[in-house]
């Protein structure tokens, strides 16, 4: 590997955490200015603690450091800093009852001149294309918000070489064009990026370099505009990645979920779900295409109960045909008839799991209530946990290890794994491979559909339109929170759905 002209040479990098688990082993990587390099790998694979290193989170068991040749020892994030490292972490680390400006200068020495500091900001604003308000709360920020903010704090420090992680996890499609566009302007100007992503698609759309890493080692780099998903996927993973999705007629369906005239709208007094009407079946996945924020999440919440409804109704029908009312009954008491909502949000913890409990224990939230106490069954909690570390190759030491020490795609793993174990009769799932690498994503897409075959009724809310078609029986389009019409997943075109996504006009509603 050639570093001549690196603005950074990690050589030989070793880092271990206990005995057992070797994040990173004797991993060479060169970064350049003026370039955008991704870094790939699976779920667990060692790319967010070799930047850890990078940015001074961590500190190298072994190896060399060079920033523009010459060796370096990176202790802190103060040393980081003082190199020209800034580094976006998934989980953003602002005060919230701060405004932008006080949180981009929280820390730094000398006197406090916010009204200089806010000048310096709005420079770097113009100077890049970002768009923020330096005296706007956080608690009033959106997620894009917040990121562009940390991102401007590490750029106020001086930065020149930025590692971001995930930047575009919870990102609209909009907001990710907008963060390329400002990733590109700081390109221009001559600093060196790294992006971490599991997203192919922008992979090829902003990189110059692909460097890939498998189980903690460093594999080889990729120039971008020379190579394709496949390979990439192939040198992540070791051996050829498919997704394989067989779709038989449901033997024997049933009606589970009837949605009629469905209407909500949310606290700002917008209406999200708009006159809504459909029905799924046992045995089946009902695809939900639609852009970001046009009603899905509104949608499922309030199926299973965790969203106002204005008007509509929402029947639960059982094995016998018996029909239950959804529309204001109990959360609690609507997970007990079997339906269940697998959402992965902005933030993993924040969805029922928690983070100082190790993964058997949180199996145990899922599972207490069958019983009359916290102690209740324990064994059953650990097989779950066991099972899904197996079955979706949780990268953990053991389900003793609490949940906040593992990285960002096993997390998400756990939680969806719980979900799924628990054969619901009903299952939604929004987003559930949001963040994986395609092994993992393919995993959990064969498990859903084993759900189906095992005759739940699914709801599936994906951001790739390709796995939407391939993994469905039918696919409902939403625009602007209406149902703009529900095709045959079999036969449907990526394009009659992506119009039928942004203009009423070209669905009318009718079903086929």
């Amino acid at each position: 590997m050639d570093n001549k002209n690196a603005a950074v040479s990690m050589r030989k990098i070793t880092k271990t955490f206990g005995q057992d688990v070797i994040a990173n082993k004797d991993v060479d990587l060169d970064i350049y200015k003026g370039e955008i390099l991704s870094l790939l790998g699976e779920n667990g694979s060692g790319k967010t603690t070799l930047m850890n290193m990078l940015s001074g989170i961590y500190y190298p068991d072994s190896g060399e450091i060079f920033i523009d040749s010459k060796p370096v020892s990176i202790r802190s994030p103060k040393d980081a800093y003082d190199l020209g490292i800034g580094m976006v972490h998934q989980h953003f680390k602002l005060v919230d009852v701060l405004s932008a400006a006080e949180n981009i200068v929280l820390g730094l020495p000398g006197k406090l001149d916010i009204k200089k500091a806010t000048l310096k900001i709005r420079e770097i604003c113009d100077k890049y294309g970002f768009d923020v308000d330096p005296e706007k709360k956080v608690y009033n920020m959106s997620v894009s918000e917040k990121q562009t903010v940390e991102i401007v704090k590490v750029l106020y420090r001086g930065a020149d070489i930025l590692i971001l992680d995930e930047p575009t996890a919870v990102l609209t499609p909009q907001e990710t064009q907008k963060l390329f566009e400002v990733m590109r302007n700081m390109k221009k100007d001559g600093k060196a990026l790294v992006i971490i992503t599991h997203k192919l698609n922008e992979v090829q759309e902003i990189s110059d370099k692909v460097a890939v890493l498998r189980q903690g080692a460093y594999v080889g780099t990729l120039i971008t505009k020379d190579t394709n998903p496949q390979e990439m996927t192939d040198m992540m993973v070791g051996h050829k990645v498919e997704l394989n999705i067989e779709r038989p007629e449901p033997v024997d369906p049933k009606l589970r979920i009837r949605v009629s005239g469905l209407n909500v709208v949310n606290e700002e007094g917008i209406k999200k779900v708009n006159d809504a009407s459909f029905e799924i079946y046992s045995g089946e996945i009902l695809g939900i295409a639609g852009i970001s924020g046009c009603g899905q999440k509104e949608l499922l919440e309030s199926i299973a109960g965790l969203q106002k409804v204005e008007s509509g109704s929402i029947k639960y029908f059982d094995d016998d045909g018996n029909e239950t009312e959804l529309v204001g009954m109990d959360p609690l008491k609507i997970k007990e008839l079997g339906v269940a909502l697998s959402f992965v949000p902005e933030d993993r913890l924040g969805m029922g799991l928690v983070g100082n409990m190790d993964i058997s224990g949180n199996m145990m939230l899922r599972s207490f209530r069958e019983g009359h106490g916290l102690f209740t069954d324990r064994k059953k909690p650990q097989n779950t946990a066991e099972k899904i570390v197996k079955l979706l190759h949780v990268e953990t030491p053991g389900i003793e290890t609490p949940v906040r020490r593992l990285s960002g795609g096993n997390v998400q793993k756990v939680l969806v794994g719980r979900e799924i174990s628990n054969r619901p009769k009903v299952l939604m799932t929004a987003y559930v491979v949001r963040g994986l690498d395609i092994n993992s994503s393919y995993t959990i897409y064969e498990l859903i559909n084993l759900q189906k075959q095992a005759g739940a009724a699914v709801i599936f809310v994906g951001e790739d339109l390709d796995v939407l078609l391939q993994i469905s029986d039918r696919v409902m389009v939403l625009c602007d929170g209406c149902v703009n019409g529900i095709l045959d997943g079999r036969s449907a075109q990526k394009g009659e759905v992506g119009l039928r996504m942004t203009s009423l006009d070209a669905g009318k509603g009718e079903d086929r």
